[in-house]
């Protein structure tokens, strides 16, 4: 009787490990082998009663405890308990990024529609508007959102800053 209840604590902490240390899968097989494992002593060993015991025990308690699990996880002190805002200091892009608003520069890939330019004298990720641009073209920065610079083609009657 000792060996399948050790098993199934062993799964429990097998599925708990599996919330901690993410593994693709692989301790999540471990904790369904140690359980079926269990099953299998259970109903083997002992007898059908004690097996059915032991099935219903783990389809009532295994979820309760994969619950119970995640929510002490959101409060214990290994998970971000603070959330990155821009007031905090926290940006996904360079705050120079918008000294390109207006700059203008030229294509050196195929903007189709991502690529890179050449802008200020830098090597720079652009993206357009969706609209494909050759390579050796003149293009104008008409905005910058999050992280990408957004680019289109220069014609002489766009106004640049």
């Amino acid at each position: 009787m000792v060996i399948p209840i050790v098993l199934q604590l062993a799964g429990v902490v097998v599925i708990i490990a599996e919330i901690i240390l993410p593994s693709g899968g692989i301790l999540s097989i471990i904790a369904a082998g140690l359980f079926g494992y269990s099953l299998f002593h259970v109903f083997s060993h002992m007898s059908v009663e004690i097996g059915m015991t032991f099935l219903i025990a783990d389809l009532i308690l295994i979820p309760i405890l994969i619950y119970w699990g995640l929510r002490f996880m959101a409060k214990s002190p290994v998970t971000l308990h603070q959330r990155l805002s821009r007031e905090d200091g926290a940006t996904a892009q360079s705050s120079d990024q918008m000294a390109y608003m207006g700059r203008t520069g030229t294509a050196i890939t195929d903007l189709r529609p991502s690529g890179v330019a050449m802008i200020d004298q830098e090597r720079l990720d652009v993206v357009t508007q969706g609209e494909y641009i050759d390579k050796k073209t003149a293009i104008v920065v008409i905005a910058v959102r999050g992280n990408q610079i957004v680019v289109e083609l220069n014609r002489p009657d766009t106004q640049t800053i």
